[in-house]
């Protein structure tokens, strides 16, 4: 496929013909969906990922490589129960009031049966997740492949070093080694679930934890319409501009409120409800960010809507992901330069391949290093925008997206933000403030050694805290009374 884009057409001749041997008449789309395959999980997982990405990859590739979103091979139905059987230690009909052999869906990693419980344990439609075999051994060949060509990009390519391959490589497979684990996932849809109880947009099903173990999860048969089936949305009248819109919401309240959010957001699975509600499904991949992260990616963010590119360079510069050194006006002209051609147009008229290219040109000349830690969420975005492009092309992100970012960063930095962090503080303080001045007058009261006068600075600075805090004590009390009595 890359020696297609020769102009000539010379090269793709000459390498057919030193593949005699190969059976070249099946499509080139089909033949790569076959060889990502045959190369195991993780090839299947970059594959899924790249046919969300329509404006970087040709029609015919992107249809192909939908398939493996759900439509894997599954394994042999026998091996499925097997498993279940050695699971419970029982099997499988003596677990559940109806078991379907047949598997609805698979995936890289598992494939799903549909199943009853019996009577007395509730007798809930269920869905049952079983891992396949001898995966751990798959798994550990990929990563290890993976590892040594990124060691190769680190020695080889001048790039290398600044792009961080190798922590790239073991940030993914730490959440790859995460997904083998079926109580691990269990754990990350509890956890998703709690942070949305009562939501308007998304539901996530409930697990039954007495039928879970590390190799077999049991949750809440979910009844929706693939998201990536637009012609049956439309027609049960589903919004699909409001769904789109709803989808980025969701996105900016888990990684912004929660800084917790689902990581394999690829169509497969994502499921429509009656109600317009979007189904979450597979919980294997989550990524985790914490309160620095969450506040760095805000103001960037943030500046980003507002076009303050210069402000996008001095949080680049702060945090340590460009040097010290880097002039600020020669960063922000080379953002501006990138960005500002894209604003106010829907996604379907901005290519993002040659935004994405752009920028890494843009971070190569001012040595911009990639965050590892960050990787997922840079998946999660592709997989985002790729959705958003299949619903509704004239999506406008910005706009989406900038009154969430402005409504979250007053709640972090506003008077919100004071009184929730005082609420958090408000143990400690109240454990912690009344033995100051105990504390200070027993070190004053010491002959002064100099070893000492670091903890008497503290200890005063501490007392100054005090008064601070008092201070803002009494203004909000005095706010309240004001309040109550006008």
């Amino acid at each position: 496929m890359v020696l297609e884009h020769e102009p000539s057409g010379r090269l793709v001749r000459v390498a057919n013909a030193l593949q005699f041997w190969r059976d070249l008449s099946t499509p080139r789309a089909v033949r790569l969906r076959l060889a990502l395959e045959s190369l195991g999980p993780i090839f299947v997982k970059f594959g899924q990922v790249l046919s969300t990405r329509r404006d970087l990859m040709p029609m015919d590739i992107a249809d192909e490589l939908a398939k493996l979103q759900d439509r894997v091979p599954p394994f042999a139905s026998d091996l499925a129960l097997a498993e279940i059987e050695k699971a419970y230690g029982r099997p499988a009909s003596q677990v559940f009031a109806e078991f379907d052999p047949t598997p609805i869906a698979s995936a890289s990693i598992a494939q799903v049966h549909f199943a009853k419980l019996h009577a007395e344990d509730g007798g809930h439609e269920v869905a049952v997740k079983v891992l396949r075999p001898n995966m751990l051994s798959v798994i550990e060949h990929d990563l290890a492949l993976m590892d040594n060509l990124a060691m190769l990009l680190e020695k080889l390519w001048a790039d290398g070093k600044r792009l961080k391959p190798r922590e790239v490589v073991a940030e993914f497979a730490k959440y790859l080694r995460d997904e083998l684990d079926l109580m691990r996932e269990a754990a990350n849809a509890s956890q998703l679930r709690r942070n949305f109880t009562d939501s308007t947009l998304l539901i996530v099903p409930e697990i039954y934890w007495d039928f879970c173990t590390s190799t077999v999860m049991v949750m809440e048969r979910m009844k929706g319409t693939p998201i990536s089936q637009t012609d049956k949305l439309r027609a049960d009248g589903i919004n699909l501009s409001k769904l789109s819109a709803a989808g980025v919401e969701i996105f900016f309240t888990q990684v912004f409120r929660d800084g917790f959010f689902h990581a394999d957001m690829h169509p497969g699975n994502i499921f429509v409800a009656p109600d317009g509600r979007y189904i979450a499904l597979d919980f294997g991949i989550v990524g985790t960010l914490t309160d620095s992260d969450k506040n760095y990616l805000a103001q960037n963010f943030l500046a980003f809507f507002r076009r303050d590119y210069k402000r996008v360079a001095e949080a680049h510069i702060e945090s340590g992901w460009a040097p010290k050194d880097t002039r600020v006006d020669e960063f922000e002209a080379a953002i501006r330069a990138v960005c500002e051609p894209i604003f106010d147009r829907p996604l379907k008229d901005i290519s993002f391949g040659k935004v994405l290219l752009r920028l890494f040109q843009t971070s190569r000349r001012f040595n911009v290093e990639i965050q590892p830690q960050l990787v997922m969420l840079q998946k999660t975005l592709l997989n985002i925008e790729g959705l958003g492009r299949q619903l509704d092309p004239e999506l406008d992100l910005w706009t989406t997206a900038k009154p969430f970012l402005e409504r979250w960063m007053s709640e972090q930095i506003g008077w919100r933000g004071l009184i929730r962090s005082f609420k958090q503080e408000a143990p400690y303080l109240a454990r912690t403030l009344p033995q100051l001045p105990r504390l200070v007058h027993q070190a004053l009261a010491q002959p002064a050694r100099a070893d000492l006068q670091p903890q008497i600075d503290r200890l005063i600075a501490a007392q100054h805290q005090q008064n601070r805090w008092l201070a803002i004590i009494a203004l909000l009390l005095a706010l309240l009374v004001g309040a109550l009595v006008y």
